[in-house]
């Protein structure tokens, strides 16, 4: 670990980013209650608390494969950015794999003591192969890239707080559709899936 007056000042840099990107992890898992992006969710709805201790059970449970690419690769792709910034900090893939975890582990027991959304064994396992993923991508390019992860992570922060600050003015509650693909039939009347 570098002292305090060694500390070159892209450290301080990544920190920054990864603070702001974990600011848009927390926001997106368990304050969705308190603000809203388009139609992408009802905030009255989002005051729940469930548990799912059941790995990859939405594979046999869920009847949309929107469910299912959304849940397990959504998770995934979430924790990339995480597992590059801290990778960053610490350069050690085990080390940013299990900061990943530990990280993930949080909101999930954080979002069922707070009733904050639901908890689930899958968010928590890919969430972490995100963040192991995203520092084997920080190591493949090497710490040449450090600048471009950082501008990324700026973007993805105005891109969020854009989005937020829109609000209820992006989307048309007219134009909204169905996605649970259960209820969806098809042109003769039967079932998308039985």
């Amino acid at each position: 670990m570098l002292c305090r007056s060694t500390w070159p000042t892209s450290y301080t840099t990544v920190i920054v980013a990864l603070v702001a990107y974990c600011a848009i992890i927390v926001s997106l898992t368990m304050l969705k209650a308190f603000f809203v992006i388009g139609l992408l969710w009802i905030p009255e709805n989002q005051r729940v608390r469930g548990l799912s201790l059941i790995p990859l059970n939405d594979l046999w449970e869920s009847s949309s494969l929107f469910t299912q690419v959304f849940g397990y690769g959504g998770n995934f792709a979430f924790f990339v950015p995480f597992g590059v910034l801290v990778y960053l900090l610490c350069g050690r893939i085990g080390q940013t794999t299990l900061f990943g975890a530990g990280f993930s582990l949080l909101i999930e027991i954080s979002q069922y003591l707070f009733q904050l959304g639901f908890s689930d064994i899958d968010d928590f396992l890919f969430n972490t192969l995100g963040a192991a993923a995203g520092a084997w991508i920080a190591q493949w390019a090497g710490p040449r890239a450090r600048w471009l992860w950082i501008a990324l992570t700026a973007v993805l922060v105005v891109v969020f707080a854009a989005l937020v600050i829109l609000g209820t003015r992006l989307g048309d509650p007219d134009r909204v559709a169905e996605v649970n693909a259960a209820s969806y039939t098809l042109e003769y009347g039967s079932p998308l899936f039985t």
